[in-house]
């Protein structure tokens, strides 16, 4: 009996929707929670045991007996059947974890399925459907590691914190629109954190924040996300809910320390910490710093961006280097190993490979990108793009003040501008405008 049902669950696993984790849609799994009726790989079914027995009783495909109700009960449900009943009302919004995602966020996934049952229902997502949240979360201070609580409000266009509780004015009101959110990264050393980053003053800041409970944490990110969704759907309304998600939230694609080297050849190499978020590339001093040393946009291969091994003629060669030039420059950077550089020219390269598309933009300027055509000429360096401009972008309050002074010289839709606008330090530029007809 034991024999014949070991062979009938090695036949289920098989079957197409069967053959991957339930949760994470990891490959080939070797466990089953056999009261919920689904097959789970190794760290999926580790998060079940600790929901414990009364909402899951895992068991090991190979190693365990099963009896024939256990395997009848896995017949009878299998994966595909029990995400019909367990994910019938999961939002566009919410961030389904794959494998290898942070430990928070595929842990309160299975929790909200089977735990709180929380996409059985729409009525138990309020943190998403209420379009607003509001609560205490652990800040890092700017310059030192130590964290303070502070109160955050979500509302339907911002994020604000507060550095009192009784505080009438936040101390920063960060559009949503320009607000990326990092879930857990390894270097805040915190399993339920987030790395807020958005531009201020022409720069990025980053915000380091936790909560000492995963469910909270999680909220709030996917609270994020829903709001921006909804922003995004009003800003693109021909474009599918579907093609706007990837641009709610991103982890971002590499980061850690390389070495860098000025444009002059008396420049020495200086070690920082590397962040390469979507199309920014920025360094910093250290790994948890509030403010990038600099920034540089990263656009499409054919607008003159590319990525190679060594350096240029005349700069000095240090550890294992590469060249990223931009139409403005060439940056010099090197890594401390061959397998650090190769994975790092590699996601830059991927980054590279990709064309601009509307939804890169995320912009909350007050331009018609249907009346404008923008052409860009100058030299800066400037990320978190919010309006584009032929290959290259503008962000935040720059942008604004872009768009509003456009906006003077649009008397038709077949105006064309050239703009030159030229960093001269964080926050401040330089603007000329002239129409070519």
């Amino acid at each position: 009996m034991s024999d014949r049902n070991s062979r009938r669950i090695s036949e289920l696993v098989k079957q197409s929707g069967n053959n991957e984790c339930a949760d994470c849609g990891y490959q080939n799994p070797e466990w089953a929670s056999c009261n919920i009726g689904v097959f789970l790989c190794t760290t999926c079914a580790t998060w079940h045991r600790r929901l414990g027995t009364h909402v899951s009783k895992v068991k090991s495909l190979k190693l365990d007996k099963w009896d024939d109700e256990q395997v009848e009960s896995m017949e009878a449900v299998g994966n595909i059947q029990a995400k019909q009943k367990y994910e019938v009302h999961v939002p566009a919004c919410y961030r389904i974890p794959k494998a290898g995602d942070p430990p928070v966020l595929l842990e309160q996934w299975i929790r909200a399925k089977y735990e709180r049952q929380e996409f059985m229902s729409v009525d138990k997502q309020t943190y998403i459907t209420n379009n607003s949240m509001e609560g205490t979360l652990m800040k890092k201070a700017r310059d030192e590691n130590k964290y303070f609580p502070r109160k955050f409000v979500i509302s339907d266009k911002s994020l604000k914190y507060y550095s009192k509780e009784n505080s009438k004015e936040p101390k920063a009101t960060i559009p949503l629109s320009e607000l990326n959110v990092c879930l857990a990264p390894a270097k805040m050393n915190q399993d339920n954190g987030l790395q807020l980053s958005y531009m201020c003053d022409g720069s990025t800041r980053h915000i380091y924040v936790y909560h000492e409970s995963g469910e909270t944490i999680i909220q709030w990110y996917m609270a994020i996300r829903s709001i921006k969704l909804n922003w995004l759907m009003v800003a693109y309304p021909s474009v599918a809910a579907e093609e706007l998600v990837p641009y709610l939230t991103n982890d971002f694609v590499i980061e850690g320390w390389l070495s860098k080297t000025g444009p002059s050849e008396r420049d020495a190499y200086r070690k920082r910490w590397f962040i390469l978020d979507d199309r920014k590339l920025m360094y910093h001093e250290g790994p948890m710093d509030a403010y990038p040393r600099g920034e540089i946009f990263l656009g499409y291969k054919d607008d003159n961006y590319s990525i190679q091994e060594g350096v240029p003629r005349g700069c000095k060669d240090h550890d294992f280097s590469f060249s990223l030039t931009t139409p403005e420059r060439t940056f010099v950077m090197s890594a401390p190993t061959l397998d650090e550089r190769s994975r790092w020219m590699q996601a830059i390269n991927t980054v590279l490979e990709r064309t601009l598309r509307p939804q890169d933009n995320q912009s909350s300027c007050p331009v018609s990108r249907d009346v404008l055509k923008i052409v860009v000429r100058g030299t800066h360096s400037i990320s978190a793009p919010s309006l584009k401009t032929h290959g290259e972008m503008l962000s935040g309050p720059i942008a604004f003040e872009v768009s509003r002074s456009l906006s003077s010289f649009c008397t038709s839709s077949s105006v064309v501008l050239a703009v030159n606008l030229v960093r001269k330090r964080p926050g401040k530029f330089s603007l000329d405008i002239f129409s070519l007809g």
